[in-house]
């Protein structure tokens, strides 16, 4: 349960210029734009959420369906800085301290507001700084694809490593059985920070370990930052390219799933 005394607020990073999908927050899933349906489930989890854009069209888009939206620089070279700046902006034109930002992602039309309301509740623990989502690993080839992000962690959830790679390395088997003898975890790139941590981790600088596996989770790490994990048996369904909005699309008809 999310501390009723935690200001907590959704951040949705939307950009329009995707390489693999131009346009992608506007693209239509049976009827409604991409990012009003992830604001909408978002908005089931949070009394707060914002769009973080630096397009036009998009915040216009928002502005249609009377979601929040604030403008951000075209500069930011990932989600989490887009983020900061946005968490910066909304406090000052409301004049309202935050205290946790969950970093919606804008391409996950169906993410679980369940899901969103845990990983705030983590920050109920005064001394958790970052959280995120990992799933179990039920397949050798997801194991094995370098795009799938693996994590290890701790006895007690916090996180020690994040790669692209299989690990650990299953010692004695097969490697297309490895999965059978070992619970890997699939991370789905799901966060929330305390917002004073939110802006100390833009003031890092790119570290060895991120630059190897391209993930900046890694850099935080490596700073000495703690990541909270929790684990979720839900599918990840990421609409990353036209084609998968075609398999979403085939989901919402077959599930009649609504916003």
């Amino acid at each position: 349960m999310i501390n009723s005394q935690l200001k907590v607020v959704g951040i949705i990073p939307s950009r329009y210029a995707s390489k693999r999908f131009p346009g992608k927050p506007l693209a239509l899933l049976n009827g409604r734009t991409m990012v009003e349906w992830v604001y909408r489930r978002a908005s089931k989890a949070f009394d707060t959420v914002v769009v973080a854009t630096d397009d036009d069209r998009i915040a216009d888009e928002v502005k249609r369906f009377g979601g929040q939206v604030v403008m951000t620089s075209p500069e930011h070279p990932s989600g989490t800085d887009r983020c900061a700046e946005a968490l910066a902006l909304i406090q000052t034109e409301t004049e309202v301290k935050v205290d946790v930002v969950v970093n919606v992602q804008g391409d996950e039309p169906f993410v679980e507001p369940e899901l969103l309301s845990r990983l705030a509740a983590c920050f109920s623990d005064e001394t958790t700084q970052i959280a995120t989502v990992v799933k179990p690993i039920e397949k050798s080839i997801d194991l094995f694809n370098p795009n799938n992000v693996k994590a290890v962690m701790s006895t007690t959830g916090r996180a020690i490593y994040f790669s692209r790679s299989p690990i650990p390395y299953v010692r004695d088997f097969a490697q297309e059985d490895w999965h059978k003898q070992h619970t890997f975890y699939w991370h789905l790139g799901l966060y929330a920070y305390r917002a004073d941590v939110l802006n100390q981790l833009t003031q890092l600088k790119p570290s060895s370990l991120e630059i190897a596996e391209s993930l900046e989770q890694n850099r935080w790490l490596e700073n000495g930052y703690s990541i909270q994990i929790i684990k979720t048996k839900e599918e990840n369904i990421a609409v990353d390219t036209p084609e998968d909005l075609i398999i979403a699309q085939k989901i919402v008809s077959a599930l009649n799933l609504k916003i």
